[in-house]
């Protein structure tokens, strides 16, 4: 398939300057194209996956992708979709910022793969430069207010005296226009991605290129995801879902893509993971047949961590659902990876307790039970487990055999109550 239509056909397409000749340019050359990020944070989360999606795909068909850190227009802050001034980052935040994202794009893009390896860049090296009377005399005058005032986001916050926009985030267009000047000119890019919020921006791009260079270059949008419920998609009670795992856990990343809407699945497949369109029928085929399977929601968990986290992490995270979910789990097959996933998850707790000890003491020392006399109560009803094994007898002492590799007991009290233990040697 021609590269445009693999974004077609997998939904990243939402608006396009000129469809048809985009087309034809990337079946007939390498195109060299950029998605731009302002660094606001040290991590980049799910909302800034499928621009990065769209590049890998690209790369993935012959085409050269190029990623922006925005260490320069970050230091302003896109005003697009937002209803109220940004608050202003350093130079060194930003600086930052950019170090922390750089391991993370590389699990999208291949920077060491021949002629069209991924390039990461910087606009602070060249916007940097720019003085104020540069960007007045040689940018400006190419930019009509009354254009820019017309746009919605401006209008809203002109609408309201209290947010207002200031001239800094007024002029945030420009600096992108002049980013895409830069990087056609240095590195003969002609295709720009991003939201279809942005769309303003990438049109304005393409025309200051065209005014100044005479020059055609592309702007083509992804659509802003919501669920099929109406959320925002990417956003939790807990707020953004992020690539970090010490901001958002490689836990609780699988199972924000498990709890998938059987409505959302098979877009989601497309969008967020690099299965052909062929392997991803048979799934969603599959997934229609036995819905309480969740086998798409289950691939597309494990398709998305491993991707961001490593195959090896995404393989423990199965475990550990599975052991939260499955009271069938073989515990003698849990790795020590998976029992540091689980701590993390559940409440744990180290004990000094020397063998043989009480099933009673175990369960009471581990936060499982509150006393000694609750858990008595939990083993008569039926609903102490400890390694997966249903505890029946109150008297049961434990002799320190079968812990998961070699010092870890899993508890789980009733359905949904778990807790780990871990024995100080």
């Amino acid at each position: 398939m021609n590269a445009f239509e693999i974004l077609k056909s997998r939904g990243y397409f939402e608006w396009c300057t000129n469809e048809e000749r985009l087309k034809n340019l990337m079946a007939s050359e390498m195109v060299t194209a950029y998605v731009g990020f302002d660094p606001t944070a040290d991590s980049l989360h799910v909302g800034h996956l499928i621009p990065l999606m769209a590049l890998g795909w690209l790369q993935k068909s012959g085409h050269r992708p190029i990623a922006l850190a925005g260490g320069g227009t970050g230091l302003i802050g896109d005003p697009s979709g937002k209803s109220k001034e940004r608050n202003l980052l350093t130079l060194e935040a930003m600086q930052h910022n950019i170090k922390g994202v750089r391991e993370q794009l590389s699990k999208f893009l291949n920077f060491d793969c021949g002629e069209n390896s991924a390039l990461l860049l910087n606009n602070y090296d060249w916007l940097g430069k720019y003085t104020f009377l540069d960007v007045l005399r040689d940018v400006g005058k190419y930019f009509s207010v009354n254009n820019l005032i017309a746009r919605e986001y401006i209008k809203s916050r002109l609408e309201d005296p209290e947010k207002g926009i200031s001239y800094t985030e007024f002029s945030y267009v420009l600096l992108q226009a002049m980013d895409f000047k830069y990087l056609f000119e240095n590195y003969n890019c002609k295709l720009q991605m991003g939201g279809n919020d942005q769309q303003g921006n990438l049109l304005a791009g393409s025309e200051y290129i065209r005014k100044t260079l005479g020059a055609e270059v592309f702007g083509l949008t992804q659509p802003l995801l919501l669920t099929s419920a109406g959320t925002k998609f990417g956003k939790t009670e807990a707020g953004a879902v992020w690539l970090d795992a010490n901001k958002t856990s490689p836990y609780k990343f699988y199972q924000f893509w498990f709890n998938t809407d059987d409505r959302d699945v098979e877009k989601l497949l497309k969008l967020y993971t690099f299965l052909t369109l062929d392997e991803i029928k048979n799934l969603v085929d599959e997934h229609n047949n036995s819905p309480e399977k969740r086998s798409a929601q289950k691939k597309l968990a494990y398709e998305v961590t491993k991707t961001v986290h490593g195959e090896e992490v995404a393989k423990s995270v199965v475990k550990v659902s599975e052991i939260l979910f499955n009271p069938d789990i073989n515990f003698n097959e849990v790795d020590e990876s998976t029992c540091e996933i689980l701590k993390s998850e559940v409440p744990y707790k180290e004990l000094n307790l020397n063998f043989p000890v009480s099933i009673i003491n175990i369960l009471s020392g581990s936060g499982a039970c509150e006393s000694n006399g609750e858990a008595k109560r939990v083993i008569r009803q039926g609903g102490a487990y400890i390694n997966g094994k249903k505890i029946t007898d109150e008297k049961e002492i434990f002799n320190g055999d079968n812990l998961i590799c070699g010092k870890y007991l899993f508890i789980r009290v009733g359905r949904k109550k778990f807790n780990m233990a871990g024995f100080v040697n």
